[in-house]
């Protein structure tokens, strides 16, 4: 059964904690089941506002995960009471361990040019038995249908059980959705910035900013140029609407 998701201006956010996730994740490998997992922030939520089809994308996912601690507090205030972070990193870490111990295999796509090799590199020095069947960064244009259905026979031929997305957002949450059941794939997971801090390109705040909220102003601080509009617009823009959801003021389905 698939767990109750908490409604944030129309986004249903799956109200879970990470061992919930791994377990559906394992469920999904056994049973051979296809799904995909959106990995869901403040900013998820907001290109939803502007993109209908994004949103039916996010949630149609099998998960749309609580990366974000205003997605969790949320949940909370809701009733779900057990419902905690599903941070994209950590995820990805505790898969990881599970994977090394039930031999499940991974296929990392995404990423600038060697960030996946180094992704995958720094994982395997930290789980020795973790099996990874491949990786592969596209380029940042948009492929041609020959390109992309190369790709697909790569990742299918790789037989992996979960293939690890690091498109950023949305194009992650497209390009899993479209394709689902075109890559024979039991889960794909879409972790955005992920490859960047795992691989150590990217620092990673402080786990107290993680916690308290403030990861955003950590990222600000060290992306300015690229992230200035999606946090110092798209975050008052997400309080604004969510005090019309809350006072009932605008419904959002």
């Amino acid at each position: 059964m698939n767990p109750h998701r908490a409604n944030v201006l129309g986004v249903g956010i799956s109200a879970i904690d990470i061992g919930d996730a791994l377990r559906m994740i394992e469920r999904w490998i056994e049973s051979r089941e296809q799904h995909y997992v959106c990995v869901c922030v403040v900013h998820t939520i907001m290109e939803c506002q502007k993109d209908p089809e994004l949103r039916k994308i996010v949630n149609s996912a099998g998960l749309a995960t609580p990366d974000g601690m205003p997605l969790v507090w949320l949940a909370k205030l809701r009733g779900f009471r057990n419902v905690d972070r599903v941070y994209g990193p950590d995820l990805l870490l505790a898969f990881c361990a599970l994977a090394e111990n039930k031999g499940y295999s991974n296929f990392f796509y995404g990423g600038a040019d060697g960030v996946p090799e180094e992704l995958a590199k720094n994982l395997q020095q930290r789980f020795p038995k973790l099996k990874i069947v491949g990786t592969f960064s596209p380029p940042f244009r948009p492929l041609t249908p020959e390109e992309d259905r190369s790709i697909g026979e790569m990742i299918d031929a790789a037989s992996p059980d979960v293939v690890w997305v690091g498109l950023s957002t949305p194009k992650q949450e497209r390009w899993m959705a479209d394709h689902l059941g075109y890559i024979r794939v039991p889960v794909m997971i879409g972790v955005g910035a992920a490859f960047d801090f795992l691989s150590g390109r990217v620092k990673q705040a402080p786990r107290w900013m993680q916690r308290s909220g403030l990861e955003w102003l950590f990222r600000l601080s060290q992306e300015p140029r690229r992230l200035w509009r999606r946090y110092l617009i798209y975050n008052p823009l997400f309080i604004y609407n969510l005090v019309l959801q809350c006072t009932g003021l605008k419904d959002f389905e």
